[in-house]
């Protein structure tokens, strides 16, 4: 069934155009703009050139999802296949299918935002025609990467993102951003190589670097020696990508460092392409050396749960100087463990799980690190000790509006039913529950109470941010003066509760004694101590009003906010598209 019904050269050009048409918006970005397009200053126009370029991938690939065959979402359409280096038999390959389309609208949409976002809130740093340059790069390696089908060409894909990606930190970072942006290189680059290897001897020995033909396959042409040595190199190369403990150290850093569009891209969708490389490559052109791996997988798994639960506990504590973006980024940790627990589980329960997973966190996280953005712009600090007490307020009473926000996407992380959160950590679980044929069903078993564990530490550090961030502490700090109660306070001439003694006038002509008019108590001048019902004790004045949610940040947000409701009220919408792909490619290519 398909919404419209178009035809397949259309379906080709639209998925070309996608992966390709970011690549020349970039160089059309370092190119000065054309008269009458400059607006009222070379960076608005380039900025809005961003938005436009974006934009019209999006209506691409909105286009390109209404033209699936949802009937047949395990075949793959919309495909062109070129010959592009013939001695070595590589291919220009592309074609989408159930699995693949999700991550490429994900991909689109969060792009455009992130450039809508950015019109009306420049990253601070160098010009924007380089900044807008990097991402539209950016963009087009990763869309490169969830609709190649050549395993050389899916490589230069990956490896295409990191550059635009390392000097999106350098340049447009914050605190401690090139120790960041040289960590994420490095440890990027090296899992690559490794990876390479393991890419080059899949292709050599199979004969082919179709991925295509590797999953039709299904491991029949690889020993299994090659299959253990391929899933060890390219799970290496994929795990530091996804990020898996104990291989995730670059990405609190990188998140902290990054600008706010760097890290929803960065947690959105880059973090997808390590996983979306174990199920596209892995799970079906070695088969063998996966199911020996499994465990291992899971156990990795389980322990970033319980670690990225844990760290983040520790930041959300009073008094640990935790920061909000950081914290954040060790949730990632967390929820994209998750992810290669259900694919660990090699069943179409697990896979599918860790599929819908992907989406929900790029959908939750993505708003998260937006709103986190937004508090940090308005308080100049994501410290969670500042924005808890410090300031006197909390973000419901200074912006109620972003403040349910942020309550919503952080109840939304923890995997409240009904929201996208729930429906990927859920079926991993249940897919741990019964683990394919050939693994230890006790051992998954084990794997999957301590995921369940992590879920409830989950819950614990997310309603910790709420409380203290958007309701603020119990208790605001307090100065204590000297009590009027104690024997000596009445001969005191300093206690400001003696009634014979004048208090200092805090505006001229108006003296500030008990007996001040109501209205004088309820609009005190700022900086004024008021007398608290509780003798002995000062209170601050109520802390100015923040600027609450500004209409582009509105727009940029809403759509995230509908996507979380909607998969979570109806996930037919994505597992219908990525069951019957996951049966194919665990089963060999079988429909």
């Amino acid at each position: 069934m398909t919404v419209i019904d178009i035809s397949p050269s259309v379906m080709q050009f639209l998925l070309a155009f996608i992966v390709v048409g970011p690549l020349f918006g970039a160089v059309a970005a370092l190119l000065p703009a054309p008269p009458g397009l400059k607006g009222r200053n070379p960076d608005q126009a380039v900025l809005r050139h961003g938005v436009t370029v974006t934009g019209a991938v999006l209506i691409a690939a909105i286009v390109l999802a209404v033209g699936f065959d949802h009937d047949h979402p395990a075949t793959m359409q919309a495909t062109t296949d070129i010959s592009w280096i013939p001695a070595l038999d590589v291919r220009i390959h592309l074609g989408i299918d159930g699995i693949s389309l999700p991550l490429l609208v994900l991909t689109a949409l969060l792009t455009f935002l992130c450039a809508l976002y950015s019109y009306f809130k420049p990253p601070a740093g160098p010009s924007p025609k380089a900044f807008v340059a990097l991402v539209l790069v950016l963009e087009s390696g990763t869309l490169a990467t969830f609709a190649v089908l050549d395993l050389l060409l899916f490589f230069l894909a990956f490896e295409m993102v990191l550059i635009p990606m390392y000097f999106l930190i350098n340049r447009w970072g914050g605190d401690q951003r090139q120790a960041a942006a040289w960590k994420f290189i490095l440890y990027t680059l090296l899992g690559s190589v490794v990876m390479l290897l393991g890419l080059l001897l899949v292709g050599l020995k199979s004969g082919t670097f179709d991925m295509v033909a590797l999953a039709t396959d299904n491991g029949r042409g690889l020993t299994t020696s090659v299959q253990v040595i391929a899933v060890l190199a390219i799970g290496l190369g994929l795990a530091v990508k996804t990020p898996m403990w104990p291989l995730h150290s670059w990405l609190p850093d990188a998140h902290t460092a990054a600008p706010t569009v760097g890290s929803v891209l960065l947690a959105g969708v880059l973090l997808k392409m390590g996983t979306y490389g174990f199920v596209r490559i892995l799970l079906p052109a070695a088969p063998d050396g996966m199911r020996t791996f499994a465990p291992y997988l899971a156990a990795f798994a389980v322990v970033g749960i319980v670690y990225g639960s844990l760290a983040c506990l520790a930041l959300a504590r009073t008094g640990a100087k935790g920061d909000l973006k950081r914290l954040i980024a060790y949730s990632s940790v967390g929820h994209m463990g998750f992810v290669l627990l259900g694919i660990a589980t090699m069943t179409p329960t697990g896979v599918n799980g860790a599929l819908f997973a992907n989406i929900a966190h790029g959908l939750i996280t993505g708003l998260l690190f937006f709103l986190v953005g937004a508090v940090k712009d308005r308080y100049g600090t994501a410290d969670l000790d500042t924005l808890a007490g410090a300031t006197g307020a909390a973000l419901y009473g200074r912006a109620p509006r972003l403040g349910a926000l942020l309550a919503f996407a952080a109840v939304a992380s923890l995997g409240l039913p009904g929201l996208a959160g729930f429906w990927g950590e859920m079926l991993t679980l249940f897919g741990a529950y019964s683990p394919a044929e050939g693994l230890s069903r006790p051992a998954f078993r084990t794997f999957m109470a301590i995921g369940a564990f992590g879920t409830l530490l989950t819950a614990a550090y997310m309603l910790i941010v709420v409380r203290r961030v958007c309701m603020g502490e119990h208790a605001l700090p307090a100065r204590t003066i000297p009590d009027a109660s104690a024997p000596s306070a009445p001969s005191a001439p300093s206690a400001p509760s003696a009634p014979d003694t004048p208090q200092a006038p805090a505006t001229p002509g108006t003296p500030q004694t008990p007996a001040a008019t109501p209205a004088s108590a309820a609009s005190p001048t700022p900086g004024t101590l008021q007398a608290p019902p509780t003798p002995g004790t000062l209170q601050a004045p109520p802390a100015p009003q923040l600027a609450d949610v500004q209409p582009y940040e509105a727009a940029a947000w809403t759509p995230l906010v509908a996507l979380t409701v909607l998969a979570g009220l109806w996930p037919a919408v994505l597992l219908g598209l990525t069951d019957p792909a996951v049966q194919k490619l665990l089963s060999g290519g079988k429909s």
